[in-house]
């Protein structure tokens, strides 16, 4: 295996491994949606780093699909958080 590649496997495992705590325990939900993301951006991370080091783009619609649901899923808690401020109590 390529050393390179070893090490962000371990690094990226470690961040994601940080985020998925931060997504169960994150006391609000803009927490959890802001972890989600940084999770999200973790997966579009390493399928480009697969990319870059291995010479291919078959992951390359994956990595769209991926960055589509990152932001309409923001967008989506941004609306719903929006909305939820502005109602009264």
């Amino acid at each position: 295996m390529n050393p390179l590649l070893l090490v962000i496997m371990i690094v990226f495992a470690v961040a994601a491994v940080l985020a998925v705590i931060r997504i169960v325990i994150g006391p609000s939900i803009l927490d959890r949606a802001v972890a989600a993301d940084v999770l999200l951006t973790e997966v579009m991370c390493v399928l480009g780093a697969d990319m870059a080091i291995n010479h291919h783009t078959r992951t390359l619609p994956v990595l769209i699909v991926v960055a589509a649901v990152g932001v309409f899923g923001s967008i989506s808690v941004a609306r719903y958080v929006a909305r939820r401020d502005n109602t009264p109590s």
